[in-house]
C-alpha cells in the first residue's frame, strides 16, 4: 500500500538559496522511494512530501533520512516546541483524491483533401 512521509522545516535567514539547492543535489536512492517534493509554505518555511511503496519502506529508509538531514541541519532553526529542527509525520495512504475529469470536447475530422482527377490530353498528330 502507498504511503507518505511530510517533514516540516524553518530555514534559517540566508540559507534558503542553500538549502532548496541541497535539496536539488539530493539523489536519494532509498529503497521503495517513489517520488519527492520540496514545497515552499511561507517565509522561510518548506516541507517535503514523499511518496513511498509501503509504509515499511519509510520506516527502513529513516536511517539513510537522518543522514540527509544531517548534511542540512545546521541551514535549520528550531521549530520550537520541542520538535526541533523538523516536524515529521508519515502513515499509510488511505485514499486517492482526484480532480473530477472535464468532458473534452473531440476535435472534429479533418477533411481529406480532395483530389482532382487530371483531364487527359488528348494526343495531338
Amino acid at each position: 500500500m502507498t504511503a507518505f512521509n511530510v517533514v516540516r522545516f524553518r530555514v534559517k535567514p540566508g540559507q534558503e538559496q542553500a538549502f532548496v539547492e541541497a535539496h536539488r543535489q539530493a539523489r536519494p536512492k532509498f529503497k521503495g522511494f517513489v517520488d519527492g517534493w520540496l514545497v515552499k509554505t511561507g517565509e522561510q518555511t518548506y516541507c517535503v512530501v514523499a511518496q513511498w511503496r509501503t509504509f515499511q519502506s519509510i520506516v527502513n529508509a529513516r536511517p539513510e533520512m537522518i543522514g540527509l538531514l544531517d548534511g542540512m541541519r545546521d541551514m535549520l532553526e528550531d521549530l520550537g516546541g520541542g520538535l526541533g529542527v523538523t516536524d515529521p509525520v508519515s502513515g499509510d495512504a488511505v485514499m486517492r483524491m482526484r480532480a473530477p475529469r472535464t468532458a473534452t470536447k473531440k476535435k472534429p475530422a479533418r477533411a481529406r483533401p480532395t483530389t482532382k482527377k487530371k483531364k487527359k490530353k488528348k494526343a495531338r498528330r
